[in-house]
């Protein structure tokens, strides 16, 4: 779940990624002819101001960037461009960005130009990176060029005036390529700028720092950027300055890593220790077999070996870092995430033991029975979860009291937003106790915390895992593929993700041992692609990337619809005020806590830093039938914050997620860099939205007693439906649009996906068309739940390994046929001890 509107260290490090805001064009639009040059562009300006809201309407200094394209762009895609920025430079200093889109801004493997002055009079220096996720920029190794016609600088800003040849079209060679339609007649690009210039000035590939003079988004509206001079104004660039060449080439540092042992296999492999992964790991070692679990991220709580803590130091000497205060849960948001945020995927989520479940909110909820019998089939049913809910719910109970005192602290938000529930005849529970009722109910949130720190699965499951002798677990490690015989686990190839990882091939144990995979929707997804499991276009995606030596031959693919049937729960953001809502800032307290707030927290884990940020409650519940008759179930998730670009201080966010009942899907997809992409947006359908307008019109019907409350966004006059159309669902919207809480990539059910159905994985868990392959984590869930989903990932681990170590132990096939008995000759296995008159890729056919 996302809980703020600011950007962070990597997503500013994108430049000019969207959070949760409103995706909007607040520049001003207009057209100027540059006087040195002649040539007239159609601009987009941010004016000179502070603006302290994530999505910046003004820049210090203010930022211009102009655009002039040839009159044929209306109808036929053209790739190159004269373009004009205008950049500000305070106090000499400063750097200057645009980035190239198409009908996104917001996303990585978008190509950025850099550029800033190097104190050398007029010359300007300029580069070209990308990011290929959430990281750092690097290196743009495409087709573009860009040379020089004009530029100045002065003690405050700096003119470039230059042409662009094939900027309108993304090709770095380890990307999958895509264009800039300019015949579509609009398309979006971004902005962004910092008050500090780039580590050395001279060096157009030089280390930079985060944007922190403004981002945002504009519009380039086609026909308003054409000219019939177009071609007389591109040739007035005939050189390339030498300022555009880097002087430098970054080289990769390469990790310090540890070889897979040799001569040892495993009974069980788990790859990714998250909220699945560590549940199911310590289950399973339960059995006495050995269990490896391995995670691609560092250790992120302090009890596991974690560092991460606020540069201040009012953490050192603490048996603690950021992960485990509930205070800090939106640090990852807030320039806590290079080194914990995922870098091969186009959102953001923890790669970090723990995974989500370390860098969340900590929400805690038991499963609304209803979540089960409507999304899963039998055999997982709510009944059937009970036992492993009662299980789970024993070791990890949650409170909604997380201070050890037991008071509840910056509670303004929930007192005001009460009054109106009240009002409107909604009920106040204590959730987790009646987790049936969530219609017009409303609750205190309860988190994971145990003794005012987060708990969860690392602070119970791992820790009775890790005092086994047969279980073992391998951080910084990141498991590359899985190799298999036909449909039959035989090893994984891992490389190290971080210092201290692993590389070579760990191996399973001959016949018998099984591979769990848990590395999330988006993780497993990419694992399985590797591995050659999921739909064939995928997969010859994978077969032209770096792996292309050692993708596994096709006839060998299993062609399952991995990827498909995405979704989230989709978030709708609204902004209230009112006078006694009172701000806490959380961003603050990573560094300079107050005082008392620190004292308490460390000496008696009282206090608002026991709480998770920022001020979440009253958590609340409708069900609403839509229009074409299913009942679908939504959460409301208040915070004391501003968003949108409404100002933090009297400021409330309701946002509402769409949970159960809807029917939207979407669809993850891998490019040649092997980074995973949310290439269909999991929203949108007519009858969600229409509910979802619903939704937004009962809240604030429900409100409507509390004097001195004030709607921002939507207005107090403006409808569910006409608020929802002004903000788009759009993938440079995305971060306004998503909760966060992917899952379904790999879904469980009884229609395989080998024989024209929907499904990854069947009611053990296990990979159709495999024996012995397992996916257990968000991904198999076929639908969204009502809440928050960490609770439920756990509950069905739990489940999982008890069907799992329910199913009979695998037998060895001889190559003659034999099933039981014969010495294993990596040609097949079965399930039992019976003759297999011909083995076939398919196991089912096994008989």
């Amino acid at each position: 779940m996302k809980l703020t509107n600011l950007s962070t260290g990597v997503l500013g490090s994108l430049l000019f990624s969207v959070s949760s805001v409103l995706a909007q064009d607040f520049a001003q639009h207009g057209t100027f002819t540059e006087p040195n040059t002649n040539i007239t562009f159609y601009t987009s300006y941010e004016p000179d101001g502070v603006d302290p809201s994530g999505f910046s309407q003004a820049s210090i200094g203010g930022y211009t960037f102009g655009i002039a394209l040839p009159p044929s762009a209306t109808t036929v895609d053209f790739y190159d461009y004269v373009g004009l920025i205008v950049g500000s430079t305070p106090n000499g200093n400063g750097w200057t960005g645009v980035l190239q889109g198409d009908m996104s801004a917001s996303m990585p493997n978008h190509l950025m130009i850099l550029a800033w002055p190097t104190g050398n009079g007029d010359e300007v220096v300029t580069s070209f990176r990308y990011s290929p996720s959430y990281q750092l920029p690097i290196a743009y190794k495409g087709t573009a060029k860009l040379t020089q016609i004009f530029s100045k600088v002065n003690a405050t800003h700096f003119t470039l005036v230059y042409k662009c040849e094939r900027c309108l079209i993304f090709d770095d060679p380890t990307q999958s390529e895509f264009n800039t339609s300019t015949s579509a007649g609009e398309f979006i690009q971004g902005w962004g700028q910092a008050l500090e210039s780039a580590a050395v000035k001279a060096d157009a590939m030089s280390d930079f720092g985060q944007h922190d003079n403004g981002q945002g988004v504009f519009k380039v509206v086609v026909s308003s950027a054409t000219h019939t001079d177009y071609s007389k104004w591109a040739a007035l660039a005939t050189s390339v300055p030498t300022g555009t060449v880097p002087t430098t080439t970054p080289t990769a540092v390469p990790y310090s890593s540890v070889p897979v042992p040799t001569a040892t296999s495993y009974d069980y492999i788990v790859i990714g220790g998250g909220a699945a992964g560590i549940p199911i790991a310590d289950k399973l070692s339960e059995t006495g077999k050995s269990v490896l679990l391995i995670e691609k991220g560092i250790a992120s709580s302090a009890r596991w070996g974690g560092t991460l803590r606020p540069e201040s130091g009012w953490l050192d000497g603490q048996n603690l870092t950021w992960f485990d205060i509930p205070g800090e849960c939106n640090r990852i948001w807030n320039g806590g995430s290079p080194g914990v945020a995922c870098t091969d995927m186009d959102q953001m989520a923890g790669c970090v033991l723990g995974g989500g479940a370390a860098v969340n909110a900590g929400l805690w909820w038991k499963a609304n029975p209803s979540d089960w019998d409507y999304n899963f089939p039998a055999g997982w049913k709510a009944k059937d979860m009970l036992p492993a809910t009662n299980r789970v719910f024993s070791r990890i109970p949650g409170t909604d009291h997380p201070s050890l005192d037991g008071k509840l602290y910056v509670q303004s938000g929930f007192d005001t937003i009460r009054q109106g529930l009240d009002n409107a005849k909604w009920t106040s529970v204590t959730a987790n106790n009646v987790p049936e009722k969530k219609n017009r109910t409303y609750a205190h949130t309860p988190y994971m915390s145990s003794h005012g720190e987060r708990g969860g699965p690392m602070a119970t499951y791992l820790v009775t895992a890790a005092g086994r002798k047969n279980f073992q677990m391998w951080l910084n490690t990141s498991v590359e593929r899985i190799t298999r015989i036909g449909g039959h686990a035989v090893s994984l190839d891992v490389s190290p993700a971080n210092n201290g990882g692993r590389y070579g091939t760990v191996q399973l144990t001959p016949v018998t041992g099984r591979v769990i995979l848990a590395a999330g929707t988006f993780g497993t997804t990419k694992i399985l692609f590797r591995s050659g499991i999921g739909p064939k276009d995928q997969l010859d995606i994978v077969a032209t990337s770096a792996d292309a030596k050692v993708m596994s031959n096709s006839a060998n693919w299993l062609n399952l619809p991995v990827g498909k049937s995405l979704n989230d729960h989709l978030n709708t953001d609204t902004v209230i005020s009112h006078p006694n809502v009172s701000y806490y800032d959380w961003p603050a307290a990573w560094n300079t806590p107050i005082e008392k707030d620190k004292v308490d927290y460390l000496t008696k884990r009282i206090g608002p830093l026991t709480q998770a940020a920022p001020n979440i409650g009253p958590m609340m519940w409708e069900e609403i039938k839509g229009p074409d008759g299913i009942v679908r179930q939504f959460q409301w998730t208040s915070r004391v914050e501003g968003s949108g670009g409404f100002d933090n201080g009297n400021t409330m966010t309701l946002s509402l997620y769409l949970g159960r009942g809807s029917v939207s899907r979407g669809q993850t997809t891998i490019n040649k860099g092997l980074n995973m992409v949310v290439s269909t947006l999991p929203y949108g359908d007519a009858n969600d939205l229409a509910t979802v307008a619903m939704a937004l019109d009962s809240m604030k019907s429900a409100l409507k007693t509390i004097p001195g409350l004030t709607w921002l966004a939507p207005t107090l006059n403006q409808t569910g439906a006409d608020y929802l159309k002004t903000i788009p669902l759009t993938y440079s919207n995305v971060g306004a649009r998503r909760s966060n809480h992917w899952m379904g990539t790999a879904k469980l059910g009884t229609d395989s996906g080998l024989t024209g159905g929907t499904s990854v994985v069947d009611t053990n868990t296990k990979i159709y068309g495999t024996d012995n392959m397992f996916v257990v984590d968000a991904s198999i869930f076929p639908g969204m739940p009502s809440t928050n989903p960490s609770g439920l990932i756990v509950v069905a681990a739990e489940r999982a390994a008890e069907l799992i170590k329910a199913l009979p132990a695998l037998r060895a096939v001889n190559k003659g046929g034999q099933c039981g008995g014969a010495k294993y000759t990596g040609a097949m296995v079965c399930a039992k001890p019976f003759t297999c008159k011909v083995i076939n890729k398919d196991l089912s056919k096994c008989s």
